[in-house]
């Protein structure tokens, strides 16, 4: 599998790369690099409007690849599938949309969790701004997982949102969504839930009607594909009643000077030309993804985890962010008397790339007393091997720092 990333045979010096921030983006096979190799000799065109060869090519495989991500997701209806450019803009479109909306109310309450990205806090501000709602953080136990009981507590006759992300970038946590879900639901029967799937769509499959959530975002770029890429999912009957958010071409039917009508589903949210070869793409990617097993890669990565967070355990003094089990593929670790971004340099001159920092995740870092940690986190292409590697040049860093 390794052998599908060009990129991997990238050396640091003489030292053979180990790619170990996938949470922030994931490397591309050569299916999918030459995917979009095709797109530009093969398709170039715009799309929807255009009556000649090349458009009707590139619409038939642009509304092809929505129809993947509907499969992917186990969407209702490709219907309810919006392409956006990653999970900060899907987040920005559905609170923006609710702001427009009328729905939310002053006196709201808009519950996220307290390691929520950044992009699932500001835009609820934004929002609370706008309407006079009230943003509330769900609390986490003292084993830094999701506080079940005091989020059960939270909730009440004013909520109205909820926001949380499947698996915690900077803590690795995967959250109860199922429960979560259906605690909110059971409270309040239109309470919206929306799911941060940035960390989760490469990794575990997801049944968006299984799960009963309103909305569920991901990035395309965390999930092989290129940046600028992603999709908001959500239920069709739930799009259909709130307004769109940007005007222009597409998501339109008619254009007058006394009124316009509002395209069908998804085209009423996607204003302009589309990245019609990232969207394209993207579907190029979730096929690859497909084809190894959603189940297969888990089982992978999970060995991996479990090593590395053995490993790092072994070599003593270092503080693990969260549990062993129960957690995505990456460990956030903080070291006392050193610093994350001095350890992520050292690792990166043996070779080792991982993210150090706050991971867009201050108000968690906060909460923790901490300005940041260092990040390891895995995706398919990564092997035993890296973990070996890793764990040496962590050790030889933290000899060198303490």
């Amino acid at each position: 599998m390794t052998s599908d990333f060009p990129i991997l045979s990238t050396h640091i010096g003489k030292r053979r790369l180990v790619y170990l921030d996938n949470a922030a983006t994931t490397h591309k096979p050569t299916s999918v690099i030459q995917a979009e190799r095709d797109y530009y000799e093969k398709l170039n065109s715009n799309i929807h409007r255009g009556a000649h060869y090349l458009s009707r090519m590139a619409t038939e495989a642009h509304e092809q690849a929505r129809s993947c991500v509907a499969r992917f997701l186990h969407a209702a209806s490709e219907r309810e599938v919006v392409f956006t450019s990653g999970c900060t803009a899907g987040i920005n479109l559905v609170a923006q949309v609710l702001a427009l909306s009328g729905l939310i109310k002053a006196g709201d309450e808009i519950l996220v969790t307290t390691d929520a990205h950044h992009s699932n806090i500001v835009p609820w501000q934004m929002l609370c701004a706008r309407t006079g709602a009230v943003l509330r953080p769900i609390p986490l136990t003292s084993a830094l997982c999701f506080d079940m009981e005091g989020y059960l507590s939270m909730l009440g006759p004013r909520t109205r949102i909820v926001a949380a992300p499947y698996i915690s970038n900077a803590l690795g946590v995967v959250n109860p969504m199922p429960e979560m879900i259906a605690a909110a639901k059971r409270n309040r029967a239109d309470c919206l839930f929306l799911v941060d799937g940035a960390q989760s769509t490469a990794h575990m499959a997801v049944d968006v009607q299984a799960l009963g959530c309103d909305f569920y975002v991901f990035s395309g770029h965390k999930v092989y594909a290129p940046t600028g890429t992603g999709v908001l999912w959500g239920r069709e009957e739930l799009l259909a009643q709130l307004p769109p958010w940007l005007g222009g071409g597409e998501m339109i039917k008619e254009v007058s000077f006394s009124g316009t009508t509002y395209n069908d589903l998804p085209f009423k949210y996607e204003a302009g030309t589309p990245n019609i070869c990232g969207n394209i793409v993207l579907a190029a990617a979730l096929d690859y993804v497909q084809k190894i097993g959603l189940a297969k890669i888990d089982e992978h990565e999970q060995r991996l985890t479990r090593a590395l967070y053995d490993g790092l355990t072994s070599l003593g003094g270092i503080n693990i962010l969260g549990p062993r089990e129960g957690r995505g593929a990456l460990i956030s670790v903080v070291i006392p008397g050193v610093h994350h971004y001095d350890l992520g340099t050292l690792l990166d001159q043996m070779g080792i790339a991982v993210r150090t920092g706050h991971h867009c995740c201050q108000p968690l870092m906060q909460y923790l007393g901490i300005t940041g940690t260092t990040r390891y986190s895995f995706a398919a292409y990564n092997t035993m091997q890296d973990v070996e590697a890793a764990l040496s040049a962590t050790e030889r860093a933290l000899n060198m720092l303490r």
